[in-house]
């Protein structure tokens, strides 16, 4: 009988002691294993309920509990958002390859949870576009919120503190075209069909209002001193 070297049975120890490590996949992973997905309220109330409320209203961020937003926004802008996040913003990166700690199934489980719980498909007949690259008229804008907007927020905006400066540091224009159109039900600011009835508000409008709002970000916000006179 042939006896191994001291050190190639100390290898072979090694290797088979690795194979057994904790935490290690055996076969195929089960994190990506779509008959073993998490459950959609699973996995929303871990990665998503912190932000976007625990039935996607009430939360610092976008309501996905929406009818509106839903019918707008498609399945691959929401996938997405949810595995890259968004840049500039506080919404992170999900996905495993964007270094985040979800598998592209569970992204996906989470996609299809939001669409089949909140989502209605007729909620947005003649929406406006959530995303443009067109540019808005601040003096128009002016206009256009005084005539759909001020009535709730009020003329300078102090109502709901949408011109706060704090506030507009803290959000996009994105954030206040995709608002203006989808509105805030769980707050009762209705979509772009409700500010007048009968009238809803045009693309260009919505682009106008953005466009005056953000004329009231200062460089600094949140600066508790007061000018000197």
């Amino acid at each position: 009988m042939t006896r191994l070297p001291w050190q190639a049975v100390a290898c072979a120890a090694a290797l088979t002691a690795c194979e057994q490590l904790p935490g290690r996949p055996v076969g195929t992973d089960p994190a990506t294993a779509p008959a073993t997905v998490a459950k959609f309220d699973e996995l929303y109330g871990a990665n998503c309920a912190g932000c976007h409320g625990a039935d996607g209203r009430h939360g610092a961020a976008q309501s996905l509990n929406d009818p509106a937003y839903l019918a707008i926004e498609s399945d691959s802008a929401l996938h997405s958002v949810t595995a890259n996040g968004v840049s500039g913003t506080l919404m992170p990166a999900f996905s495993r390859n964007a270094g985040g700690t979800l598998s592209d199934a569970e992204v996906t489980a989470i996609v299809h949870g939001i669409r089949t719980t909140w989502g209605k498909g007729d909620a947005a007949a003649g929406a406006p576009t959530l995303s443009t690259t067109e540019s808005g008229d601040a003096t128009a804008g002016a206009q256009a919120y005084a005539t759909f907007c001020a009535g709730c927020h009020g003329p300078s905006g102090h109502g709901g503190s949408v011109t706060d400066a704090s506030y507009l540091a803290l959000v996009s224009d994105q954030w206040l075209r995709t608002v203006i159109i989808v509105g805030r039900p769980e707050l009762g600011m209705p979509d772009w069909r409700g500010d007048v009835p009968g009238r809803p508000l045009t693309d260009r409008e919505i682009a106008d209002i953005v466009a005056w709002l953000a004329t009231h970000r200062v460089p600094f916000p949140g600066q508790p001193y007061r000018p000197q006179s």
